[in-house]
């Protein structure tokens, strides 16, 4: 399941589907991808008694989706969401190309992730820093970007100068594929 195509690294995804028979890659719709699954925003994917639901959490890039586990009975409690890069611990993703806009993803974390209940586990994509896990309640308080109101998190955005991303030009468009989405047949 991808939140988005990454730009810094080539999804796992292909090569999952290269050693386990019958795995299928997740990715939104929006995202432009190629997947066996495409969701949007509201969608519920089961597995087991469990099910994540498909929030849409554009910004950083055009398609990123956050997975919420469920709130039902029979649900984690608390509840988790995996945001991909839309919310970094005490961060969030650049905005500066596919598709990003920092009005976009301040509206997507502020209400999409920052209403979900204050206990709830916040799991990036990955972190620099070496932060695994946050809650909404901790990232609305010290988020050192999205606490901030949304003119000043658009200039904070546009004025990052970051680098190109090293990998960009070889991750994009493997993961607009999901890493390998037909691996070629066994002879």
């Amino acid at each position: 399941m991808n939140t988005h195509v990454h730009a810094d690294h080539v999804t796992g995804t292909g090569l999952i589907k290269t050693k386990v028979p019958g795995v299928k890659s997740v990715i939104s719709k929006a995202s432009g991808a190629k997947a066996d699954h495409f969701v949007d925003h509201g969608d519920k994917i089961h597995f087991g008694n469990l099910f994540l639901e498909v929030r849409a959490t554009p910004g950083h890039t055009s398609g990123c989706v956050t997975y919420v586990t469920g709130d039902a009975d029979g649900q984690p409690s608390p509840r988790m969401a995996f945001t991909g890069d839309a919310l970094i611990i005490r961060a969030c993703g650049r905005t500066d190309f596919q598709g990003g806009s920092s009005e976009q993803l301040y509206q997507s974390v502020h209400s999409q992730i920052f209403t979900l209940p204050k206990d709830t586990l916040l799991y990036p994509a990955h972190d620099y820093k070496g932060f695994t896990v946050s809650t909404v309640e901790e990232e609305a308080a010290y988020n050192a970007r999205l606490t901030k109101d949304k003119e000043t998190f658009k200039t904070i955005m546009n004025n990052l100068n970051l680098s190109y991303p090293k990998m960009m030009d070889v991750a994009v468009p493997a993961n607009l594929v999901c890493g390998i989405q037909d691996p070629p047949p066994k002879i």
